[in-house]
Parts: C-alpha cells; sequence; structure tokens
C-alpha cells in the first residue's frame, strides 16, 4: 500500500513535535512545517528517518504553503499563535496567522484535493459557563473571551460552511488544557507550571481557584489527532470533536490537591478572585462513542512525570524563557 503523506504545520511545537512521531510510527510520510520561532531541537533526530522532511516557512506564505501542499493526502493545522497571553501580545500577528493564514491553508488544501483537514480548535471557544453546575458539550453555544479563542471560532464557522461536496473534508479537534512531557517543553501550562514550582520548593500564588477547565495530556491529544486521520470519514467529516475525558474537569485548587500528594511540603498562597474570564466544565461523551477515544494519562500522573523530569535535572533550567510560549 502507498503511504498517505501527512502535512503537520506546527510540527516542532509542543504537540505537533509527538504527532510527527506518532505518524512516522504508523508508517506515514510526513512533511513538518515549521517557522521555527521556539527553535527545532524538538525535531533533530527525525532527520535520519526516510519519511520524514521538513519545510522551513511561514504559514501566512502562500507559495511555500502551495508547494507543501501539492501531493498530499491530509492536513493537520496545529500552527498559530497559542494561548491568550500571546495573542494579547502581538494581536494582529494572532490575526494573520491563526485566521487569515489558516483559511488560505483550507483553500490551498481543497484546491490541491486534500482528502482530510484536521484543525486544532480549542475548549476556549466556550468562554464562560452560564450553569456552573453543568458541562457543556459540542452543541452548547461558544462564548469566546478572548482574541485567540475569537480567532479559533472564527475558523471553525468558515470550515463547517465550507460546501458538504468540497473533496477537503474538515475535522475540528477542540483540544482541552494541555499539560505533559514534549520534545518541545512548556513550563507556562497549568499543571507543567504548578508542578515545577512546587516541586523545586517555591511558594505558589493562585488566583481564581474555583474556576473550572478540562484538563488532557500532550501525548493523548496527538493520539486524537492520528484517529481523526484514520477514522472512516462519514464519523469525522464536517465534525466537530472535544477531546479529552469528562473526569479529567479540575478546578486550580484541584490541581494543587493532587500535587500536594507527592509534594506535601508544597507552599501555597490562595489570592481571592471572583472574576475570570473563562469557566469551564466539558463533556467529552462525543469522541469517546463516535470515535472510541480514550486517554491513556491522567493528570495526577502528568503531575508525577513533571516531578521526575524536574526533580532529576532532565531538564537543567526549567525557567528558560524557551519553554515559554510569549
Amino acid at each position: 500500500m502507498e503511504k498517505k503523506k501527512v502535512l503537520v504545520t506546527g510540527a516542532a511545537g509542543y504537540i505537533g513535535s509527538i504527532l510527527v512521531r506518532l505518524l512516522l510510527n504508523k508508517g506515514y510520510e510526513v512533511i513538518a512545517y515549521d517557522n521555527l520561532r521556539f527553535g527545532g531541537e524538538s525535531l533533530v533526530e527525525l532527520f535520519n528517518n526516510k519519511n520524514f522532511r521538513f519545510i522551513k516557512a511561514d504559514v501566512r506564505d502562500t507559495e511555500k504553503i502551495k508547494e507543501a501542499i501539492n501531493g498530499i493526502d491530509y492536513v493537520v493545522h496545529l500552527a498559530a499563535i497559542v494561548g491568550d497571553p500571546a495573542c494579547a501580545k502581538e494581536p494582529e500577528l494572532a490575526k494573520e496567522i491563526n485566521l487569515e493564514a489558516t483559511e488560505n491553508i483550507y483553500k490551498v488544501s481543497e484546491e490541491y484535493g486534500v482528502k482530510r483537514f484536521v484543525f486544532a480548535s480549542t475548549c476556549s471557544n466556550y468562554g464562560k459557563m452560564k450553569d456552573s453546575e453543568g458541562y457543556v458539550d459540542e452543541t452548547s453555544p461558544l462564548r469566546p473571551v478572548s482574541l485567540y479563542a475569537e480567532t479559533k471560532v472564527q475558523v471553525e464557522l468558515f470550515l463547517l460552511n465550507q460546501p458538504k461536496t468540497n473533496i477537503c473534508k474538515p475535522v475540528i479537534l477542540r483540544f482541552s488544557t494541555v499539560y505533559g512531557v514534549s520534545p518541545r517543553m512548556r513550563f507556562d501550562l497549568t499543571v507543567n507550571e504548578f508542578t515545577r514550582d512546587l516541586t523545586l520548593g517555591k511558594e505558589l500564588i493562585i488566583y481564581g481557584e474555583q474556576f473550572w477547565r478540562p484538563y488532557c495530556h500532550v501525548q493523548d491529544l496527538a493520539r486524537s489527532v492520528v484517529l481523526a486521520l484514520e477514522s472512516p470519514e462519514e464519523k469525522v467529516a464536517f465534525e466537530v470533536f472535544n477531546v479529552g475525558d469528562t473526569n479529567e474537569n479540575y478546578q486550580k485548587r484541584m490541581i494543587v490537591e493532587e500535587i500536594k500528594k507527592v509534594v506535601p511540603d508544597a507552599k501555597i498562597k490562595y489570592v481571592q478572585k471572583d472574576e475570570d474570564p473563562r469557566d469551564y466544565r466539558v463533556s467529552f461523551e462525543k469522541i469517546k462513542k463516535q470515535l472510541g477515544f480514550k486517554i491513556t494519562m491522567t493528570v495526577p500522573e502528568g503531575i508525577r512525570q513533571i516531578k521526575e523530569v524536574v526533580e532529576k535535572g532532565i531538564i537543567s533550567n526549567p525557567y528558560d524563557s524557551k519553554y515559554k510560549n510569549i
């Protein structure tokens, strides 16, 4: 059987660097596309793999995108200015990359006969729940409260409004808040940051400890992309899936309680904050029932993983700015 070719944008990133490995291990040919804003060390050893090819370019470069997409079976679009702080810092760049470039990449994918377009969206799109006792799901209204989420919502609407007759079938994955170890490590994420600080004996100051978020390990988010590529078209075409597990919704104080189980002398200070723009508890029944998705890691397991990496000095300086997105 001829190898399927997959283009992954943002391939050197936190999720992308794991996804590329999963795809190569499954026998795909992978074209990794990244502007290397945060370096390319996460991909170095993959240059030994004959099924791996790398393109250094910006996703706004239409000519490079066309060159990359020509002859491709599937596109996985991860590249973005990720997170509320990064988008707030560079709003124009965020709109250009997260919205305009993404729409253009889909149009090129359709033009070149790509079969499937997997778009990395976010559960941040739900914003603030009306019912603090309930759960939001894929049918719930979207209430983005940040530029980051606004750009993701706009792309979702663009993709879902494409003609159903299009060759290129979009699949939208709304990722949970991510954590865990990756070749392109990040410590500006709640679980990773809290665990790092408390493991190293720092006092942790926590604001808005009562607000809900869903969490999912980076490995499992990458696995969900592979599942979206390999599931039958009728199950995923023009579909939206929350990615995570319903049992993995946490408040910040619940995460701290889990960390205290492995760092019992943790120093924590809570600061009351009644207003947080985001508060959402998410149901993940759809991806579980429709695609059979199950997570392989939980937040407590991720905490132990991060603690070990920090404690044993696997990452020599976890406070280095290269482990942040801004």
